[in-house]
């Protein structure tokens, strides 16, 4: 299963975590896995690199954490859709992806 946590800090989501492989089918032709991870990182790039926000990022095999500390409203806004896109997964496949909501993250 992949778990989402999304980090809420100041009253807004700041960040995210996601981790594992959501075991949908075998690695390599999981359309779960292929969609959490197609968002995020649509998420990530455009947050980072079309609109030149910093994050902190970390990325493992199965793996990805990114937080945003001072940003525009608009890069909040994005974390704001993913978060939805990544809810509506997971009523297609609550048994593949767990939505987990937490405190900021502490690095």
């Amino acid at each position: 299963m992949t778990s989402v946590k999304f980090f809420i800090g100041d009253n807004r989501l700041n960040g995210f975590e996601i981790k594992g492989h959501s075991g949908y089918s075998e690695e390599g032709s999981d359309i779960v896995c292929a969609a959490i991870s197609s968002a995020a990182e649509m998420a990530v790039n455009t947050v980072t690199d079309v609109m030149g926000e910093k994050a902190d990022i970390k990325v493992d095999e199965g793996f990805l954490r990114f937080t945003l500390s001072d940003a525009s409203e608009s890069a909040y806004q994005v974390l704001e859709g993913l978060k939805l896109h990544l809810v509506e997964i997971s009523k297609q496949y609550p048994q593949n992806i767990r939505i987990i909501y937490g405190g900021a993250k502490n690095a």
